[in-house]
């Protein structure tokens, strides 16, 4: 397939980002990448999370922002719904990477967008997290996601950039390989 990004205007810089990949060939000790979150209890089920330093191309950076993303439990669950439950920014997280994958993908395939929705559905039998069956998993039993997109190029087109994405996404994988997680106290 060959790629028109000077056709299509969707807000990627795909020149930097191919450039990018061929320094990481040129230096591939440069592409690891590490990112953190700080959170903090307020009450309750409430906490909110900060997001701002990492390390990558071998040293560390610091945004000019502190991102913050709070999150807590609905009221059903005697709560104070003041954000989303965690399991909700996991949902966000995937729809927000196949999207901005979707863009990027069509920028450098040169085709322009002109709207894109992803929907999102996790499916969660709450009796695993209560501890009322050791059998149900706590986490996502099933997730869904819908793509709603306008642009111009045909179906089959616009199912390829969906298709990429997927195959290029950070969460995606999160959510469908093993990762190695590990929990210690400081």
């Amino acid at each position: 397939m060959t790629t028109a990004s000077q056709t299509a205007n969707n807000g990627v810089n795909t020149e930097a980002l191919i450039g990018a990949r061929g320094a990481f060939e040129q230096a591939p000790q440069a592409a690891r990448f590490t990112f953190r979150s700080s959170c903090d209890w307020v009450e309750g089920t409430y906490s909110i999370n900060k997001l701002n330093g990492y390390f990558g191309l071998g040293q560390e950076h610091e945004r000019e922002k502190t991102f913050r993303i709070e999150s807590d439990h609905p009221a059903v669950f005697a709560a104070g719904d003041r954000a989303p439950t965690p399991p909700e920014i996991v949902l966000a997280a995937l729809a927000s990477c196949l999207t901005g994958g979707v863009a990027s993908v069509a920028q450098h395939r040169g085709i322009q967008l002109n709207a894109v929705r992803a929907t999102v559905e996790g499916d969660i039998d709450v009796q695993g997290i209560l501890g009322m069956d050791p059998d149900i998993r706590n986490g996502f039993s099933a997730i869904r996601v819908t793509f709603e997109i306008d642009a111009d190029a045909g179906k089959d087109d616009i199912a390829a950039l969906v298709a990429q994405s997927q195959k290029r996404s950070a969460v995606f994988d999160l959510l469908t390989n093993p990762t190695n997680v590990a929990v210690s106290l400081a």
